[in-house]
């Protein structure tokens, strides 16, 4: 009688073990199961490695970027647009980790844990993706961004959220992959989505920051005046501007990009001021693009204890600050938007082959991160700086706010990094923008024509 009990212990500790791990299988299979299907030995998927067996890719107008034919993984027809969208769509080794052939690479496949890959082996593809972007304007980008060693443009439409154009370069063809990618230097650095996980010294655009910090913080900063002798002292090293400019007030300050004007606010303003507004502002947080793509956080260095030349440098944005582009795009479409960011999109939509739409698993939200009236009044200065700075002959029709960056990255003036961000304030064309170039000088005069093409590209398609 006794063995008898044991060996039914025994055969329910058997049970329940085996239950357990069914359930433990069952779960990881619902879990992981796309990760797993995912692998490159997959050989109903993957060749030698690259991606095959995945769904049609398309920019907002319906041309093609990626798309299965034959058992191999082909791009669009145009070189160019092949290098265009290069960052956005993805190599098909997964090495640009932001590109969407790499995110949704599941998706792309048709995987499900009911049927797994069926559908891919028997259609030969799985779901096709729609893209915001517009690969005509991303043309225009990268042929504009081209004559330089690298950088990016990015446009939003900043009450949507939806990417219009997204470039990077350095960049390559994906169907003529070059030998020398992983020896030659023009090459450096082409994986990286220069928009998404860049990180650059400001310059000037960091004003912006400085000026929005002012408004909210000092109640006379507009009826103030500030004297501009060439530099300020602020003890250590003298911060030069790059002119004598006199004396000027808050407008003329952020138009003519005075570094002893904002030098002075910086330090009035301290850096816990500072500090809050760059949080606030969201330059030092992930931004995340349609759910799944996220960019790299900026850093902000300022704390209790600086001193007064430190806080200058990096009120003018020539400390050790880091901001990602699509960080800056976001902030100066938030500062369109009456202060508030929308989420940004990069996915119109998924849907099978048969036309079913699938659940994009993302709602559009606003957050915001400046006031409304702080939003009006940087806007208005945005604006000033066009009129009176930059010159609405050079932008003609797009009703341009903007501020140009020049962060000097040594003393030669050719190792700058230009910046030019900013957006329309026009309610049938709201589009923000961003453009930085590496290696470009000045920020107004290589980052700006630069905008200035795209836009004109987008609005006058």
């Amino acid at each position: 009688m006794k063995m008898i009990t044991k060996r039914g212990i025994f055969l329910w500790i058997l049970v329940i073990a085996f239950t357990a791990g069914l359930v433990f299988l069952i779960v990881s299979f619902v879990n992981h199961g796309d990760e797993w299907v995912m692998q490159p030995y997959n050989s109903h998927l993957y060749s030698s490695g690259d991606l095959v067996g995945a769904g049609k890719i398309t920019d907002c107008n319906g041309r093609s970027l990626a798309e299965t034919n034959n058992g191999k993984r082909e791009y669009n027809d145009s070189v160019t647009t092949r290098k265009a969208t290069l960052h956005t769509v993805g190599d098909t080794k997964g090495f640009i980790s932001t590109g969407v052939q790499n995110v949704y690479e599941a998706k792309l496949t048709g995987f499900n844990v009911l049927t797994g890959i069926y559908n891919v082996t028997k259609n030969g593809s799985g779901n096709d993706m729609q893209l915001t972007v517009n690969a005509d304007v991303c043309d225009v980008a990268y042929k504009a961004l081209s004559n330089y060693k690298a950088g990016c443009v990015g446009v939003i439409n900043y009450k949507t959220g939806d990417i219009v154009c997204m470039v990077s370069t350095p960049s390559y063809d994906p169907q003529n992959k070059p030998s020398d990618i992983d020896t030659n230097d023009y090459y450096e650095g082409v994986y990286m989505n220069r928009l998404l996980t860049g990180l650059y010294t400001p310059g000037s655009t960091f004003k912006l920051v400085v000026a929005a910090c002012a408004i909210e913080n000092i109640p006379d900063i507009y009826s103030r005046e500030f004297k501009c002798t060439g530099e300020y002292d602020a003890g250590g090293t003298p911060i030069e501007c790059n002119a004598r400019h006199g004396k000027l007030n808050f407008n003329e300050a952020l138009a003519k990009s005075c570094n002893s004007a904002f030098a002075q606010i910086a330090i009035e303003l301290g850096y816990k001021k500072l500090a809050d507004t760059v949080k606030e502002l969201g330059l030092t947080s992930t931004v995340c693009v349609s759910g799944d793509i996220n960019s790299s956080k900026g850093r902000f260095f300022l704390e209790k204890g600086d001193s007064n030349d430190y806080i200058g440098w990096t009120g003018i944005g020539q400390g050790d600050t880091l901001v990602s582009p699509i960080a800056m795009l976001r902030f100066v479409g938030a500062v369109a938007n009456d202060g508030k960011a929308v989420s940004l999109n990069l996915v119109e939509s998924f849907a099978t082959k048969a036309g079913k739409m699938l659940d994009l698993d993302f709602n559009v939200r606003e957050t915001p991160l400046l006031s409304s009236e702080t939003a009006s009044r940087l806007k208005s200065m945005m604006r000033y700086n066009v009129k009176e700075q930059y010159g609405d002959y050079n932008f003609k029709g797009l009703k341009l706010c903007a501020k140009s960056g020049t962060a000097q990255i040594d003393s030669v003036d050719a190792h700058n990094t230009a910046w030019f961000a900013g957006f329309m304030d026009d309610p049938e064309n709201p589009y923000a923008f961003v453009v930085l170039v590496e290696h470009g000088n000045s920020g107004s005069g290589t980052a700006g024509p630069i905008a200035n093409k795209v836009l004109q590209a987008l609005v006058n398609k």
